[in-house]
């Protein structure tokens, strides 16, 4: 079987799966580098602190289990642990919301997966759309999105910034 037609066998869940995989270790690579001394550290007073940023990164890899509980979560009902405190601890927390991300992507049925779910704060609905686009959107593009952001608070930290797609000023990628 050709890899085009191996590619077009792939279902949603599996591919997505895949670039889990990927972007969760890559990810990874940089959370290992934030420092705890340097948590409350951020670029400029409107800017997210670091710890708050990498605490976010380790969470909100959780939302596609979140949203698999049922068809509207309520945000102001408080799902969330306290946030980390170290990096040990913001580590810990990514490792199982990824494993756990890992899972869900594994289990989830077609039928659940195109269901619509809702993100609310109390009556508000603050988002609303199909749980494969929350793994899409939510989990992924947001981790990425949130990525480039940690990469650049560690460049202006002066901490060696990992290859990700590519070589970085501090890293030749690994091919």
């Amino acid at each position: 079987m050709s890899e085009t037609a191996a590619l077009t066998r792939l279902t949603p869940q599996v591919a997505l799966a895949q670039e889990a995989q990927r972007e969760l270790a890559l990810t990874r690579r940089l959370l290992e580098r934030v420092p705890t001394d340097k948590f409350d550290w951020q670029p400029h007073p409107k800017s997210t602190k670091l710890g708050t940023l990498a605490s976010h990164m380790a969470n909100l890899v959780s939302f596609l289990q979140i949203s698999l509980q049922g068809p509207v979560t309520d945000m102001a009902a408080g799902h969330f642990p306290p946030s980390p405190t170290d990096t040990d601890e913001v580590l810990r927390r990514f490792d199982l919301n990824g494993e756990n991300l890992r899972q869900a992507l594994t289990d989830v049925d077609d039928a659940t997966f195109w269901e619509m779910w809702s993100m609310n704060r109390g009556e508000q609905t603050i988002m609303a759309l199909p749980r494969i686009m929350v793994a899409r959107v939510l989990v992924l593009n947001h981790l990425i999105h949130h990525r480039g952001q940690l990469s650049v608070y560690l460049r202006l930290l002066d901490i060696p910034v990992p290859a990700i797609y590519g070589n970085s000023a501090d890293e030749v990628a690994q091919r």
